[in-house]
């Protein structure tokens, strides 16, 4: 594969951001497989954007020649009291997690962060070396990534979570550092601070957050809550929801005549239409069956009238299906996996 097409591998979508693409190319001409990483804390059920959308950017990287790794951030999730802060029960998860990510990526590679510290001083020394240049000001404005605001009272151990992330890069060898645009703010922190430390910086790639199905609210300092969450059932599709699940969820998705914050159009272009057309069936004195063999004709129709959002919500409803159930059938022969969730009311 030429080096172009393995470029274009790695910034494709659903990646948002790639800083930057010039050293990226550099790490695709080395004769040594660039590593990557991304990292996950454990917590509730995963959805289409947790785990789908980070393995389509996976394999794309994978495809491109990079050693993928899946971190499982079993630590990270106690300091953000994830599971109610419950160790067991993370540890218990971290196998589900495995277990999705091992079907859902193959050939990636499965680390845990209680492996990577275990017996592991160089590790936390370079935290703690780290930290040293790292404000308060800034390590809590990282903590957005955590879904904590900024006015938010914080426990210590919070404070020094971005530095642990930062050096978890250094720490797994990792060339490039994979997130969601919400991890943005952290990567962007180890890009500044690696240099102090004589260490190269890694590359930062950033995908697509799919928006929450349901109208968005005026959050905290008049931010717009608008994201896919593990702890709000409603607000996505889940890998395990049925069809009928997911045909109640699209039903009552929020649906605006625009294409901007529209989570039904989000997930045509991110899920569906990775997978292949998306067909509209309709009688034909509505415009009768249309396939659709990219998202701009979609759009295009849907926000011109001559797609009904009834008839976008079963398109996307049908491809949403045909995405997760691969994953769903996987997971009814590891019932047990999941049973760590019905243990503990918490979700998150």
């Amino acid at each position: 594969m030429d080096l172009e097409t393995r470029l274009e591998l790695v910034s494709r979508p659903p990646a948002q951001e790639l800083v930057t693409r010039e050293e990226t190319r550099t790490l695709l001409e080395s004769e040594r497989a660039p590593v990557h990483y991304i990292g996950f804390e454990i917590s509730g059920l995963l959805h289409v954007g947790s785990l789908l959308v980070s393995s389509y950017k996976i394999n794309d990287l994978h495809e491109a020649g990079f050693n993928t790794a899946v971190f499982l951030a079993d630590w990270h999730s106690i300091i953000n009291n994830k599971l109610g802060g419950d160790w067991d029960a993370i540890l218990e998860a971290a196998k589900y997690y495995e277990e999705a990510f091992k079907f859902a990526c193959p050939g990636v590679r499965i680390v845990r962060g209680s492996e990577l510290y275990h017996d592991n001083d160089d590790y936390w020394r370079d935290v703690i070396r780290f930290s040293k240049h790292v404000t308060i000001a800034r390590a809590t404005r990282c903590m957005q990534a955590l879904g904590r605001s900024e006015s938010e009272a914080l426990d210590v151990a919070q404070y020094v979570y971005p530095s642990m992330q930062a050096v978890d890069i250094k720490h797994l060898g990792a060339d490039l550092a994979h997130a969601g645009m919400d991890q943005r703010k952290a990567h962007m922190l180890a890009r500044d601070t690696y240099p102090k430390m004589g260490w190269k910086p890694p590359v930062a790639l950033h995908h697509e957050l799919l928006p929450s199905l349901l109208k968005p609210v005026e959050g905290e300092a008049g931010k717009m809550d608008s994201k896919m969450s593990k702890s709000k059932p409603d607000s996505g599709v889940f890998i395990h929801d049925s069809p009928e699940e997911i045909k109640r969820k699209l039903n009552k998705a929020y649906c605006p005549a625009q294409s901007e914050g529209n989570p039904v159009l989000a997930l045509a272009r991110v899920v569906c239409f990775r997978n292949g057309a998306v067909r509209v069936e309709r009688p034909e004195k509505f415009g009768g069956n249309v396939e659709y063999d990219n998202y701009q004709k979609i759009e295009a129709d849907y926000l011109s009238g001559k797609l009904h959002a009834a008839d976008l919500k079963a398109a996307v409803t049908a491809g949403l299906d045909a995405a997760v159930a691969p994953v769903r059938k996987h997971f009814e022969k590891h019932a047990k996996l999941l049973e760590v969730y019905s243990k503990t009311s918490v979700t998150r």
